[in-house]
């Protein structure tokens, strides 16, 4: 069998995506292989279909549980014979997929790395034939990267111990070139061959928001998507457990994920998220990484994350069956508080000496400003991302809040000169500068203890801005720090002037602040019509119920019979027979075998009520 007739028959495509058959032929050619594909670029494919076509077993390093059992299920689904050994599995189970793989029934085996020197398991892997060993998530072994795992380190040891090196393939969604270069020495890669098709997702809609208060406008945007699934991400546990829980008093069907959970209820939890009878999921970081679910159909942050790789992987979680989707983040001074906290306060990793961890936590610092850059930039959302993925771009995509709004510049000069004269009126008065949160008290008129028993009621600046917003004064200090007319003193968290500060408070210099206003009605309005065109959505919504139908009886999520994207292109081409329905995107000779008379029967009816 062929590449392409495995191509063909079990993933139910006639053509392979950018870069897969590169990395496929290399991988069948004996060379190592390195693989920067974005989510949803088709990554596993270039490891799957090298698996079926070499002698013995495949096996597949992978961090998370929710994604091994997601990826042998599918992989099932199709006639491919995949197992998993991990946590999940009760003793009876794990020693019956064990004597499978020992008799050669499974040609690809999903493990966790920190199984890798387990006695039981070393031993076994001993008297296979391993061609491959392939690892996903590849970037958790830079300590540059942004999920570091020390488990990831001792890949390398594991291959070295095992009779005959094997090919070792790695693969990533998000990679600096920094952590590439990692990723390739960790690995003792050799001579690989390596394929970087860009980072670019055309299908997802990035908008970012600075709302007054988070908790009206995301009941607002998640009662927009009523009936879609989609992920809200959290920075903390109790941020999950609140939002979950106002969610569900107003109706919506969630649920909630974080690592202080019990284990049988967060399976439960994912379960009920993978299989939509609760669509909305609501999580720390947590939650997701590798997650399979193909019909998500929105990602927001109600917080900012730490770095744009951790937010570009969780944003991509959106949209991977190539349907329009959106990434919308919250956006809030608190947030930036919060990560600073989090990298200063993360826990020391043992295995890093006292040099690294310093490195580790200014690179992370400077991951943070890059973070906070995209939040505040008034450019290209989706350019700005891509600029610091180091790949080329055009200035404006068309397709982001800020390409779909109008930018405005707003003076805000008599706004910067109360905020300066109060800086300077409260270090006159205290001897010494104080910190924001303070000095908003003081802007707003507040009646706060510590305001008051510093006699800070008193300055002629007290309460100068009382009738103007929390959020909008917040966005004033930032345009006063970016302009450089106040200094951010981070070892005492004070605010202070600098000498720039006096222009504008006594030689009449103006400040000016950039403002976005959304052009669109609404925020979902990004999501439109699929890359094939538009479909009729009655008879989409009839071959929804159908797959429903036949997931229910299966025990299955939804996208494991078919994507989104497949529905909708059977939709546009309407097939009227087997052969006809094998020609659909994404249907392979298994699943048509299982699903076709189902699914024309559903179309078949669709086009006697057009008639």
């Amino acid at each position: 069998m062929s590449k392409y007739e495995v191509l063909e028959r079990y993933f139910g495509h006639d053509t392979f995506r950018p870069g897969q058959e590169t990395l496929i032929d290399g991988i069948l050619a004996g060379r190592d292989a390195l693989g920067i594909m974005p989510t949803g670029g088709g990554k596993s494919l270039c490891y799957q279909i090298p698996a079926l076509l070499l002698p013995g077993v495949t096996l597949v390093i992978s961090p998370l549980i929710s994604l091994m059992k997601d990826q042998v299920a599918a992989l099932n689904g199709v006639g491919i014979p995949a197992a998993f050994l991990n946590s999940s599995l009760d003793e009876e189970a794990f020693r019956t997929v064990c004597r499978q793989i020992r008799q050669g029934m499974h040609k690809l085996v999903y493990v966790a790395p920190e199984r890798l020197f387990q006695e039981h398991f070393l031993n076994m892997m001993g008297r296979l034939t391993i061609p491959l060993v392939a690892v996903d998530e590849a970037h958790c072994i830079s300590q540059w990267g942004q999920d570091f795992r020390p488990s990831y380190l001792k890949i390398t040891e594991f291959v070295d111990q095992l009779p005959q090196r094997p090919v070792v393939a790695a693969f990533t969604a998000t990679a600096t070139k920094a952590v590439q270069g990692d990723i390739r020495q960790r690995l003792a890669l050799r001579d690989p061959v390596k394929v970087v098709t860009g980072f670019d997702r055309p299908n997802l809609y990035f908008g970012v928001y600075r709302p007054e208060q988070k908790r009206s406008l995301l009941l607002s945007l998640v009662e927009e998507r009523r009936g879609k699934s989609g992920i809200i991400y959290c920075s903390t546990r109790a941020r999950v457990e609140s939002v979950c829980d106002q969610l569900c008093r107003r109706g919506f069907p969630a649920t909630r994920y974080h690592a202080g959970l019990a284990e049988e209820e967060r399976r439960q939890n994912q379960d009920d998220f993978q299989f939509d009878r609760k669509p909305v999921m609501v999580a720390t970081n947590a939650f997701g990484m590798g997650i399979d679910k193909s019909n998500v159909s929105y990602v927001i942050h109600y917080n900012m994350p730490k770095s744009l790789e951790a937010y570009y992987q969780e944003a991509g979680r959106a949209g991977r069956d190539g349907e329009p989707a959106e990434c919308l983040l919250l956006f809030g001074p608190g947030d930036v508080e919060t990560a600073r906290y989090f990298i200063q306060n993360g826990g020391e990793n043992e295995e890093l000496t006292e040099e690294e961890r310093a490195q580790v936590q200014a690179q992370d610092t400077r991951r943070l400003e890059k973070m906070v850059g995209y939040c505040r930039t008034t450019g290209c959302l989706r350019a700005y991302l891509l600029a610091y993925f180091g790949q080329e771009h055009p200035d404006r995509c068309g397709n982001c809040g800020n390409c779909r709004s109008q930018v405005l510049q707003t003076d805000i000069t008599r706004q910067a000169q109360m905020i300066l004269s109060c800086v300077k009126r409260i270090r006159d008065k205290l001897g010494y500068y104080v910190g924001s949160g303070l000095l908003l008290g003081v802007l707003r008129g507040s009646k706060a203890q510590r305001v008051l028993d510093l006699g800070l009621d008193s300055l002629s600046t007290y309460g100068l801005l009382k009738d103007t917003g929390e959020s909008t004064v917040r966005r004033y200090l930032e345009v006063l720090r970016e302009k450089n007319y106040l200094y951010a003193e981070t070892e005492h968290n004070t605010l202070r002037l600098t000498p720039q500060a006096g222009e504008v408070l006594f030689r009449g210099e103006r400040v000016t602040m950039t403002v976005v206003r959304a052009l669109d009605p609404a925020p979902g309005s990004a999501a439109g019509k699929g890359a094939g065109g538009p479909v009729d959505s009655a008879l989409m919504e009839a071959l929804k119920a159908t797959r429903l139908r036949l997931a229910r009886l299966e025990g299955v999520p939804v996208y494991v019979i078919f994507s989104n994207a497949t529905l909708a292109d059977m939709a546009r081409r309407q097939p009227r027979s087997r052969a006809e329905f094998l020609a659909i995107s994404g249907v392979g000779e298994r699943k048509a075998e299982k699903y076709a008379a189902a699914f024309l029967e559903t179309l078949r009816q669709g086009a006697e009520e057009e008639e």
